[in-house]
């Protein structure tokens, strides 16, 4: 966020939440905030407004950012990546011999923790308006012997910030690489345990054809793991430092701009950009699409949960533990509210993304707007993420699988959920379409007349005078007919165990090694 332009009315700090020094609503004489009241009229005591989003919420908090995620976004976090970005950029200047030997271990000295007072900072942020020169003037004070005059040389804000971001978002990669990997490992175990616990697979909401709940897993495993991919192929491209000046020339550096940026890339462990970016956001609209992809997968695994866990369909339910209350009125409820959560997750989480898309019609060489956008989408949609992560993992550790409830689910439907099998086998005596007319004709009787299919099938001479009622039974069997299930469920745990296919491999070349994709 920045905090010049959040607070530049208010001409006195306040205490901050997390610590970070730094108020979140204007204060003073001339925006003094309302009283806090209750239901009774009476001020709360000591209230200083500063929990006034949800992410800070005491109550609600906790369901839409994680301690990762806080962290990485922490002003205070922020405004000392910074200082690492500016030390990184004086000690290769120094090293290309651009300023006085000995600056860059001054201004790194300068730049660690605790040197310079951030919090002392906050009036000139409001005074200035500008979100970077106040903390370069801290810098330049906290520098021995006039070292602090060379800081920033050649650079602009936006060098500095967007360098930053990029490290922002290679600590969200790899919280999320972290949280998707331990998500793999226990759909992995899951699969394996259920790769042939029967169940209803059902269309359109309604019963379809018998499945296996091994194959739904391999289905979230499969998804899940191209989004591991796409998370290693966004590394590349956007992980990228920035160097260029005010306008994308360079000119500030004494014609040695581009080996400048080549050092200052590798001393943070970012990639070097081929021109400046200062208004090219394709990489930042990327990253925020790239994680409201892997919420939307998540969202449809807790989506799953939550709908196979209703009292009528009783297949799934998340865990739980004495103590968690589901209502305050009716004490019996268990309600998946964690699933829940991760769905609507994935809706904040999509949002946010398609805000970052907005950032990318900009103006010129330079444009703030786009960037002002990109201050709140960036860790929004980081804070979705990783919280939606978070969470289902939590649900999947507990999740418990009602094998008695998906065979009774099945066996309720059965006759139905084999119409298929049936319509395929007499298909063979007297060809698809007529055998599908046939079936046709039987199954909407039964169900209109609200009897048994198979006792109708029995009355059909049609279908008697060519299918024995042995195999009849067989047919109308739906633990006969999961077709493949097994084995794709094996070839989705097989292709999940190998994880990402590193970028520029391809897909063929994992088959050729015995490794279905």
């Amino acid at each position: 966020m920045d905090i010049s332009r959040r607070h530049q009315q208010a001409p006195a700090p306040v205490p901050a939440p997390y610590g970070d020094g730094l108020p979140y609503g204007p204060t003073g004489p001339a925006h003094a905030p309302p009283a806090c009241e209750g239901e009774d009229g009476h001020t709360a005591a000591g209230c200083g407004h500063e929990r006034g989003h949800v992410l800070d919420s005491l109550f609600h908090g906790q369901g839409y950012a994680t301690a990762a995620s806080r962290r990485i976004f922490c002003d205070r976090c922020r405004l000392q990546r910074w200082l690492r970005v500016e030390a990184a950029l004086t000690a290769s200047q120094e090293r290309l011999g651009m300023i006085a030997s000995g600056t860059a271990a001054r201004v790194a000295r300068a730049c660690e923790p605790g040197r310079i007072d951030l919090a002392s900072l906050e009036p000139e942020f409001r005074r200035t308006g500008h979100s970077l020169v106040p903390l370069l003037r801290g810098l330049e004070a906290a520098c021995e012997a006039g070292s602090g005059e060379m800081v920033h040389l050649g650079a602009t804000t936006q060098d500095i910030q967007d360098t930053a971001q990029s490290l922002e978002m290679r600590d969200v990669l790899d919280e999320a690489d972290r949280e998707l990997t331990a998500m793999t490992t226990r759909l992995i175990a899951l699969a394996g345990a259920h790769r042939d616990t029967l169940m209803v697979g059902r269309t359109h909401a309604q019963p379809a054809l018998p499945i296996t709940f091994g194959l739904k897993v391999a289905s979230w495993l499969d998804e899940l793991g191209r989004h591991g991919e796409r998370l290693a192929q966004l590394r590349e491209r956007a992980l990228v430092a920035q160097l260029h000046g005010g306008v994308g020339t360079m000119a500030g550096f004494q014609g040695r701009g581009q080996e400048l940026l080549t050092d200052f890339a590798a001393r943070l462990g970012l990639g070097e950009p081929v021109v400046g970016w200062h208004v090219a956001r394709d990489r930042v609209a990327e990253f925020g699409t790239t994680l409201a992809l892997l919420t939307g997968t998540l969202g449809r695994i807790a989506e799953e949960i939550r709908v196979l866990s209703r009292a009528e369909v009783g297949e799934l339910s998340e865990g739980w533990e004495y103590g968690r209350v589901g209502s305050s009125t009716m004490p019996h409820k268990r309600n998946p509210e964690r699933s829940e959560q991760v769905v609507l997750l994935a809706r904040l989480a999509r949002s946010a993304a398609a805000l970052g898309v907005e950032g990318m019609v900009q103006e010129h060489e330079r444009d703030a707007r786009g960037l002002r956008m990109e201050w709140v989408t960036v860790a929004d949609v980081s804070h979705y993420t990783l919280a939606a992560l978070a969470i289902l993992n939590e649900v999947l550790a507990g999740l418990r699988v009602h094998r008695e409830r998906m065979a009774a689910n099945a066996a309720s439907v059965a006759e139905f959920l084999c119409t298929e099998a049936l319509m395929l086998a007499l298909g063979e005596r007297i060809g698809k379409q007529s055998a599908h007319t046939l079936v046709y004709a039987v199954s909407q009787r039964a169900q209109s007349d609200g009897r048994p299919l198979r006792v109708c099938v029995r009355e059909c001479a049609d279908i008697t005078c060519r299918i024995s009622a042995a195999a009849l039974d067989d047919l109308l069997d739906p633990a006969r007919y999961v077709g493949e299930a097994g084995a794709l469920t094996d070839r989705a745990v097989a292709r999940a165990r190998l994880g990402p296919v590193p970028p520029g491999t391809p897909r063929v070349a994992r088959t050729e090694e015995g490794v279905p994709s």
